[in-house]
């Protein structure tokens, strides 16, 4: 789950970490009633949306008088901001953050993340601040920072001293930077953050160490945990078909291919998109089931599919472990004949139940594609939904 720029610094104050002042607005009477609390003489107007690359974008602008705060927030509430990370459609802004402006000295860089390899959490540091951390690792690899942290000792004091020094501090700003990055790793633990992401984390002319951004992504597994975060989720942000697959306990995400998806398993489901892209075709979406899904969920699952009007075939492939493969015939027959069906359908079952499931399938009367195997599957549906580089 992710939440906004001014939700994370809510947050993070809790755990004693500099942020600047501020408050969140969605009018632009509100944007100016923010500035007029806080002293000034320069205040930050920022879009707040699920992006990245907002200042690229023009969602992020200096402000030097309460009139210029007005103007700025006009300029930015309501607009459709583009990023890299919104897509060419971009997203609609309904909310500001309005901050204290702050004198900089040196911008920097600051992450913890799951590093896969070592399974373990991984703080990143870089003296590029400011910058997308994907240029810096293209262009000068050397200059990002890691340290590796072990989760039953923690970040250690001596590692934060260390990525000071090596990010080029110095003086009482060695201090002060290692005490925010011990409490940084301390939020991003005690939240079971899946990203904690501070671009920039600055250094002012006074030595101060301050976050001028923060990113947090959260573990959807661990929300249980903290229904205070869960309360932050904005729907407006998310895809409407994503909300209402979550809503029947599906995992849902929205591509732009042509081919539908369902899968019981993440493994499984990943593996069918790469099968699908290696036999030509495009993936519309991923679709997880899960293995304990019911004929409830398939049915709901096959409609989210099938109002994605990109969707011009469909690939159900299921192996039946938990998941019984006459449970799945039986939510595909009863979704196809509420919803109906207007584009190809292949179906390969395998598993607990399968002959259950393909006779259930048989005497259905629906017109199905049956395919034996993932190969045969894949070259099935890319064929019915227009061959390799069919139409999008």
């Amino acid at each position: 789950m992710k939440i906004h720029e001014y939700q994370a610094k809510d947050l993070l104050r809790r755990f004693d970490v500099p942020v600047p002042d501020g408050g969140s607005a969605t009018t632009v009477d509100q944007a100016v009633e923010v500035a007029k609390r806080l002293p000034g003489p320069v205040w930050v107007v920022k879009a707040q949306i699920h992006a990245g690359g907002r200042g690229k974008g023009g969602g992020v602008k200096l402000a030097r008088s309460i009139d210029e705060v007005r103007t700025q927030a006009t300029h930015i509430l309501g607009m459709t901001l583009v990023t890299h990370q919104t897509g060419p459609e971009g997203r609609v802004v309904k909310r500001l953050l309005v901050e204290d402006g702050c004198r900089i000295a040196k911008e920097y860089y600051f992450a913890v993340i799951v590093d896969r390899e070592t399974r373990r959490p991984v703080v990143m540091a870089s003296s590029e601040g400011g910058m997308e951390i994907e240029e810096v690792a293209a262009r000068s690899p050397e200059k990002i920072l890691k340290e590796q942290v072990d989760p039953a000792v923690g970040l250690a004091p001596f590692q934060c001293r260390r990525l000071a020094f090596n990010l080029g501090m110095t003086g009482k700003v060695v201090h002060r930077a290692a005490k925010v990055f011990g409490k940084l790793y301390e939020a991003f633990m005690a939240m079971d953050c899946s990203l904690l992401e501070i671009n920039p984390l600055v250094v002012t002319e006074d030595e101060e160490v301050v976050l001028l951004d923060a990113k947090l992504n959260f573990d959807d597994n661990a929300l249980y945990r903290h229904p205070d975060i869960l309360e932050l989720r904005d729907m407006d942000e998310e895809e409407p078909t994503e909300i209402e697959a979550s809503s029947h306990g599906l995992s849902y995400i929205k591509l732009d291919g042509n081919i539908g998806c369902m899968v019981n398993g993440a493994g499984l489901a990943m593996s069918t998109m790469d099968i699908i892209k290696l036999h030509g075709g495009e993936p519309a979406n991923f679709l997880d089931v899960g293995g304990g899904a019911n004929k409830d969920q398939v049915k709901a699952a096959f409609k989210i599919i099938t109002h994605d009007p990109n969707v011009k075939a469909i690939l159900v492939n299921i192996f039946g472990g938990i998941m019984r493969c006459d449970v799945i015939a039986e939510g595909i027959v009863a979704a196809v004949k509420d919803v109906g069906l207007t584009v190809p359908l292949v179906v390969r079952l395998e598993g607990t139940n399968v002959d259950i499931g393909k006779k259930i399938l048989e005497e259905s009367g629906l017109d199905l594609i049956a395919a034996d195997g993932m190969r045969d599957a894949a070259e099935k549906v890319v064929a019915a939904a227009g061959g390799a580089g069919g139409v999008r």
